[in-house]
């Protein structure tokens, strides 16, 4: 890669990193006013405690999860853009947004929908068929995974080094 390929890679690298930021920031803005500020202004102009607050609150709760693996990209992306070795940021990387990913198909599938059958007095399934949730989740097991394989494989490598 070349002296100019490399700073062309770091300037994108920065730009995703800006990029995720908005999205974490707009997306998690918009969700804590929709699941928080409404319903409490709701609750205080009719002197009442919101009705479906905590329900909604529990089915945005997945996306938590999802907007960490987005800043967890965010971050890796800056990393790289000031310079830090790919392998190093890759790996932490990975692994975070696999947490993050798997996490949030966990609670998405079984979670939600158990606390729901808790809050709403035992209506509904055991589980959420979400296609969506169950595929993230594989997902972000197996980019758990690989960050793994990617800390080993450094750790490999250092060793190598040390003996040449």
């Amino acid at each position: 890669m070349s002296q100019t390929d490399l700073v062309r890679f770091r300037a994108m690298c920065g730009q995703f990193r800006w990029l995720a930021v908005f999205m974490v920031v707009s997306v998690g803005s918009l969700l804590a006013l929709l699941h928080l500020v409404f319903p409490a202004m709701i609750a205080v102009r009719d002197g009442a405690p919101p009705d479906h607050w905590l329900g909604g609150l529990l089915f945005a709760s997945p996306t938590a999860f999802y907007l960490f693996a987005v800043w967890s990209i965010g971050r890796a992306m800056g990393q790289l853009s000031r310079g830090r070795l790919i392998q190093n940021a890759l790996s932490s990387g990975l692994r975070r947004v696999g947490l993050a990913l798997g996490m949030g198909g966990v609670t998405s599938v079984f979670v939600v929908t158990n606390l729901t059958r808790v809050l709403e007095g035992g209506r509904g399934g055991w589980l959420h068929f979400d296609v969506a949730g169950m595929t993230l989740g594989m997902i972000g097991g197996a980019l758990f995974l690989l960050g793994r394989v990617m800390d080993q494989a450094g750790r490999v490598q250092a060793e190598l080094d040390e003996m040449i």
